[in-house]
């Protein structure tokens, strides 16, 4: 990238990323100065001008939640104090994504309570990456680009499981519930395999149960596709449950692996084969210990995105 009326920063949650997205761009990191008060409170000190310089700050709102989202706001803050031309919200995971719908009386919405507070704080754009629900996206009354990790997946699963037609015929792709048929059905289609569903219930928050499988998985290598995998129970149950239907082998492919515990434990002891999952989250040392987990970066999608909102050039046609 040539003169930089771009900046580029980072908050705690995802530095790895944000030096390799720089990297990407061949420009240096901004410096910013994050520190705690005695009581906890976040400190943020911007330590160069921004003034007239389009800014975009890396950011996941992941485990601690809170902390990251506070450290956020708080830098979003001190930069549009700073002068910023724009503050462009890079969120690779947006924390709180799941209450995004009162399901029940007297539930907050709080995917539009962070949307509120960041708009609030000042951002002028905002990227994310495979929102747990695209609708998210209504809830900001400024431009927001949605990125897919699907690119990133569909290459890695043609070079490992879909080499030729044949392999491809072996395919099943599995969505684990009925929220994520369309993202599983775009992939069937660009790696021209076989869709199944899982039909899902909850009885009680964080416990899933497959109830029936719709589509053929026998005798099929089955890839299962989701957004994010927290505590593993859902992958876990849905993995069983093709099993038992006959599959050959199972593979799990997720933007975000939160891994909550007692998530490592479960994915070990499972019988699903692999784990695939973006960069968007840091790694937790449980599970940079776990030999079924691999990391794809999606550093080069997020800084291709940069590159062309801030030339004005299609980002859409990224994933056509």
């Amino acid at each position: 990238m040539s003169e930089p009326a771009i900046k580029i920063f980072s908050g705690n949650s995802n530095i790895d990323l944000a030096n390799r997205v720089v990297e990407y761009l061949e420009m240096p990191l901004g410096c910013a100065v994050i520190k705690r008060f005695a009581d906890g409170e976040v400190a943020i000190s911007i330590a160069e001008s921004v003034r007239g310089y389009h800014v975009y700050i890396i950011q996941s709102t992941c485990p601690p939640a809170n902390e990251h989202l506070m450290e956020l706001l708080v830098m979003i803050d001190a930069l549009k104090r700073a002068s910023a031309a724009g503050i462009t919200v890079v969120l690779p995971y947006y924390g709180y994504a799941r209450q995004d719908r009162k399901a029940a009386p007297r539930e907050p919405i709080t995917a539009k309570l962070v949307a509120d507070l960041l708009e609030a704080a000042g951002a002028t754009r905002l990227i994310s990456l495979d929102l747990h629900a695209p609708q998210i996206q209504g809830f900001f009354n400024v431009p927001f680009d949605h990125l897919y990790a699907s690119p990133i997946f569909i290459e890695d699963i043609k070079h490992k499981y879909a080499k030729d037609a044949a392999a491809c015929e072996d395919l099943v792709v599995v969505s684990p519930d009925a929220g994520g048929v369309e993202r599983a059905r775009a992939y069937a289609k660009r790696l021209q395999a076989s869709l199944a569903i899982i039909d899902k219930r909850r009885p009680k928050p964080g416990v899933a149960e497959v109830m029936n499988i719709i589509g053929e998985v026998k005798d099929k290598r089955a890839i299962i596709i989701d957004d994010m995998i927290d505590t593993a129970g859902t992958l876990v149950k849905a993995a069983e449950g093709v099993m038992k239907q006959g599959a050959k082998s199972i593979c799990a492919y997720a933007s975000h692996g939160v891994f909550s515990p007692p998530a490592i434990e479960r994915i070990s002891d499972s019988i699903i084969e692999e784990v695939v999952v973006t960069d968007s989250i840091p790694l937790r040392e449980d599970a940079k210990q776990c030999g079924k987990i691999r990391v794809l970066s999606c550093s080069s999608l997020v800084g291709e995105a940069i590159s062309r909102i801030h030339s004005g050039a299609s980002v859409s046609s990224l994933f056509v």
